[in-house]
């Protein structure tokens, strides 16, 4: 079935939630006026739709492939990326002087979200090329922007994340790639990097590695790595390639899901070594990278929200397709499946997370633009703080929610959803990576609890409920059944997070494990809470719409209804959660390694 972009949906937060008004009165940020943004969503829509969403079922049966150290993507995926980058889609976030429109990441966002519910194995090279621009704006030497960046949104060259070696996953500590000066600014760069997503294929002129290796007298553990740029050609001064580097895909990865992907083994110097040269400083790559990682981190929640939103649309279309079995209501005649009380059921289950987890990773792409442009610099501290706080939450409770999605979408299309050609399952398979990559939901929550909760002694959490505590001020106000009815789940869903909150930064000194235990819970309860607080304030805000005729009353309606679905079915598991939290976690480490 086509995808169709939930506009209507995207331009609401964007406007009533993520107040893109605000946002576009900052310095830098004017161009994202209502009309624009909106025809930019229009045009970006009609593209994901019409080019890039066709390809998803091809590259799904004829994925990438290696052949001697070349690979060649699915077809038609070459052509798509010309054609996504000559219409300027990599440049929407990106600086002008380079060559980028210049729009605020709030307005990225949901042309990121689009292009991954269109096709998420396609749009993981931009995504990348995305986080290396990020890294060279940060640390990159002037030489190094004007070389590289605008060659980055032109989309001739598209870049690449080294972090990962054989016998080093996550613990980055344990890197090995060599990085030998050679007195001249270059370095000889060495070693095996595995998972590289996007690390060789057909799509553009030339692949720009981001490296993370060692130099000889560097210092062991995290604190030794650096980060280098490492290009498939060299590159001249005047911006012309040159000679191939020593840099080779020796293999591609045989994967569950996201097949057209090419993830790719680089061989690093087989050949004396691959010329690469140093971004900032020695010993301090790994602060860059982690620029490059949260860009990431964020957009990989953004596919998790893109591919939930995918697996719903088909699974409504298939619920209002197919006849099976008599109504509840004693109907002679066999009706479609989403008369059913549980299939309805499971579609408010599908359709109010993906709404829950859209309007938080939204907002929190307004915090973040707000920190980067606002004249105040205690206002872009806090806003940095908030965004900061939001993206392990919404790396993590967004992807493990599209997994949710994608299976509660299965689960829909019944022994059809488990048979390839219905192309349910392609979405469940695809899914399952974005737990893993970019960080394990595990990682995001060690990052929430250690980083985002211990380190400020909660303030921030606090801060954010007293915020929560405004809309639920707010909606017992309006006096409704419905806002009633989500206030008082808002209420009891916001003691339990915060009861966790003090729980976590009391404990975490005399009983770190117990805290860490928790730590996964905790991060799926911050999801909870903050996702239904947004569909909370969207309640209220549509029932306001309603009272004075603005709007289209069966589109508010249904914000209302589902914010109220998800209030007694998700924010109702808030105290579950905390209990788990703050009563269970020693039960989680009582058994002896022997009695597993």
């Amino acid at each position: 079935m086509p995808y169709v972009a939930p506009l209507k949906d995207m331009l609401f937060v964007l406007n009533e939630l993520a107040d893109l008004q605000a946002v576009a009165s900052l310095p830098d940020c004017e161009e994202a006026t209502p009309e624009t943004v909106e025809a930019v969503l229009e045009e970006n829509a009609r593209f994901c739709s019409e080019v890039v969403a066709p390809l998803n079922r091809q590259g799904d049966q004829h994925p990438s492939t290696w052949t001697d150290g070349t690979v060649t993507t699915t077809p038609g995926f070459r052509e798509a990326f010309k054609a996504y980058t000559d219409a300027g889609w990599q440049g929407v976030q990106h600086p002008t002087e380079f060559g980028g429109q210049g729009l605020p990441k709030l307005v990225a966002t949901p042309c990121m979200e689009m292009l991954n519910a269109a096709n998420l194995s396609f749009a993981l090279c931009p995504l990348l090329t995305d986080g290396a621009i990020e890294a060279l704006m940060t640390a990159g030497s002037d030489e190094q922007k004007q070389l590289f960046l605008p060659k980055f949104i032109e989309g001739k060259w598209t870049g690449t994340m080294n972090l990962t070696e054989p016998q080093a996953g996550s613990d980055l500590a344990m890197v090995r790639t060599k990085a030998v000066p050679q007195g001249d600014g270059t370095y000889r760069i060495s070693g095996t990097k595995i998972f590289i997503t996007y690390g060789e294929h057909d799509m553009s002129d030339n692949i720009v590695h981001l490296v993370l290796a060692r130099t000889p007298n560097a210092p062991e553990g995290v604190k030794g790595i650096s980060l280098f740029l490492v290009p498939k050609y060299l590159v001249h001064a005047d911006g012309s390639l040159g000679d191939r580097n020593d840099a080779v895909c020796v293999s591609i990865e045989h994967k569950l899901g996201i097949k057209a992907s090419p993830t790719a083994v680089l061989q690093f110097g087989d050949q004396g070594g691959a010329i690469g040269t140093l971004i900032g400083e020695e010993n301090r790559g790994l602060e860059t990278m982690f620029i490059m990682m949260n860009a990431a981190r964020f957009a990989v929640g953004i596919q998790g929200i893109g591919l939930a939103e995918r697996a719903y649309q088909k699974a409504v279309s298939y619920a209002k397709e197919r006849v099976q079995s008599r109504d509840l209501d004693g109907s002679a005649n066999a009706v479609t499946i989403i008369h059913q009380p549980d299939v309805r059921r499971m579609l408010m289950s599908m359709k109010s997370q993906i709404e829950a987890a859209r309007a938080l990773a939204y907002v929190a792409a307004s915090h973040f633009d707000i920190a980067h442009h606002h004249a105040d610099a205690e206002v872009r501290q806090r806003h940095q703080a908030i965004y900061e706080y939001m993206v392990p939450v919404i790396k993590g409770w967004s992807t493990e929610l599209a997994i949710d999605v994608a299976s509660t979408g299965l689960q829909i299309h019944g022994g059809m959803g488990f048979i390839e050609e219905t192309g349910a399952a392609q979405y469940y398979r695809d899914a399952r990576i974005l737990t893993i990559y970019e960080g394990t939901t595990a990682i995001q929550a060690n990052d929430l609890v250690g980083r985002k909760t211990v380190r400020d002694g909660g303030q921030l959490a606090h801060a954010l409920m007293a915020d929560i505590r405004q809309t639920h001020h707010a909606l017992v106000a309006q006096a409704t059944p419905d806002s009633q009815a989500i206030a008082d789940r808002l209420e009891e869903a916001a003691a339990a997070l915060e009861a966790v909150v003090n729980y976590v930064v009391q404990t975490m000194q005399s009983d770190i494990k117990a805290v860490f235990a928790g730590s996964v819970p905790y991060l799926k309860l911050a999801g909870i809470v903050l996702g239904g607080w947004q569909l909370a304030r969207a309640a209220c805000i549509a029932h306001e719409r309603l009272q004075s005729g603005q709007g289209q009353r069966e589109f508010l309606e249904a914000k209302v209804l589902t914010a109220r679905f998800f209030a007694e079915h998700y924010l109702s598991q808030a105290s579950a959660l905390r209990s788990a939290i703050v009563e269970g976690g020693r039960s989680v480490m009582a058994l002896e390694e022997a009695q597993f």
